[in-house]
Parts: C-alpha cells; sequence; structure tokens
C-alpha cells in the first residue's frame, strides 16, 4: 500500500482534508507518555524509559519506529536529551507537525502546549485546572535542551531514584503554566521536592514525559 510523505500529509491537513486514524498514527513520531511507570521518577534509567515510549507506541501501532524518551542524565558520561531524539521533523497522533527540527523545537516557534501535546491515543494530557493536574513532564533538561550543570541533582539519580523527599527531577509543563515565580517552557519549569510518586502528584504530574521517534 502507497504511504504518504509527511510533506504530503501535512498539506492536506493544512487544507482540513482529514485522514484515517491509522494514517496519522503511522505518522506520530511524538506524543506524551499516557501513564508513567507507577515509580515516581525511577524509570529505569534511560533504558526503561525508552522501553517504556517503546511500548506505549506499539500499543498504538507506531511500534515499527525506534522511540526514545525525551530526558537528559547528569555526571560522568552525561546525556543531553536533545541529542537522542533524532533530527525531526515530528508530529502528534492526529498529524500535527510540533517542531521540524531541533531548533524550532527548543525556540520559540515550535507548537507544544496543552491542544497539540497528545499523548500516544491522541487524548489531550490534563493540565492545571484539570482534576488530577498532571501537566509536570519528566525531562531533568534545561531549555536548550542540554542536561543541567552542577552536583544538584535534577534526574532523581539519572532516573533511577524513587525516593520520597530526596533528590528532585526538572520537569517542564506541556500546557505551558502554572509556575507563577518561573519559567513554563515545555521542557523546563522547576524542580519537584522529591523522587517518589506523591512527591511529584503534590507539585502536578505523575511521572509522564515526552517521547519522540529517532527514525
Amino acid at each position: 500500500m502507497a504511504t504518504r510523505s509527511p510533506v504530503i500529509v501535512a498539506t492536506l491537513l493544512a487544507f482540513g482534508i482529514s485522514m484515517p486514524v491509522c494514517a496519522q498514527q503511522n505518522l506520530m513520531s511524538f506524543f506524551v507518555t499516557s501513564v508513567g511507570l507507577g515509580k515516581g521518577a525511577d524509570l529505569g534509567g534511560l533504558s526503561g524509559a525508552d522501553g517504556h515510549c517503546q511500548a506505549l507506541a506499539r500499543a498504538a501501532g507506531a511500534g515499527s519506529k525506534t522511540w526514545h524518551a525525551y530526558l537528559s542524565t547528569q555526571g560522568t558520561g552525561s546525556v543531553n536529551a536533545k541529542d537522542r531524539i533524532g533530527a525531526g521533523p515530528w508530529f502528534n497522533a492526529k498529524g500535527v507537525q510540533i517542531a521540524a527540527n531541533i531548533a524550532e523545537l527548543h525556540g520559540d516557534t515550535n507548537k507544544i502546549n496543552k491542544e497539540t501535546a497528545l499523548n500516544e491515543k491522541g487524548s489531550v494530557v490534563n493540565g492545571r485546572g484539570d482534576t488530577p493536574n498532571q501537566h509536570d513532564m519528566l525531562t531533568g533538561t534545561q531549555h536548550d535542551g542540554m542536561a543541567v550543570p552542577g552536583p544538584d541533582d535534577a534526574t532523581c539519580s539519572n532516573w533511577t531514584s524513587s525516593t520520597d523527599g530526596q533528590g528532585g527531577a526538572v520537569v517542564g509543563h506541556h500546557d505551558l503554566t502554572g509556575n507563577p515565580n518561573g519559567p513554563n517552557f515545555w521542557n523546563y519549569s522547576h524542580k519537584t521536592p522529591g523522587c517518589a510518586q506523591t512527591n511529584l502528584q503534590r507539585v502536578g504530574g505523575a511521572g509522564l514525559f515526552y517521547c519522540f521517534a529517532v527514525n
């Protein structure tokens, strides 16, 4: 069966021509996890987070792609989130392009917001004002996509800790709101007050994170 290129699909969507759900899922290369792993910020490291992305994508019919979590790590051999997600462009589950490339993704013209940062099922993720609020997205990352420098824990021990009240993880806000005293970027807003599931929930999180197709 013939496949449509991302350019053709984007053109169709721009003119309001709908596509079958399966075609939209085949195009999907970005989503927010619909569920976390249930252990706070302990995701089993990068490999565990990537595996979660892959499993959710497979269940949504997009498992033929290679999926990575948008997460940074710290310390020796630190990894920048922006360096592990491919080159773009990236589309959500409805076929909407959220960024054309790395520069746009981390600039002011990306299209990530509450209406476009959908989960792998194509559903809107709860944000500020919803019950429960789940707008905190684990990233461990600065606004430019780079790992957070310095000795302070910003990744809950590189996504292996669920310790109550100790450590913390930098999160972004997929709905771009909620922090009255600081930034509300999609990938960078504030740190959590610990790594346990209850710590994340207390400040508007559920252990969710972003997944990107690298191919």
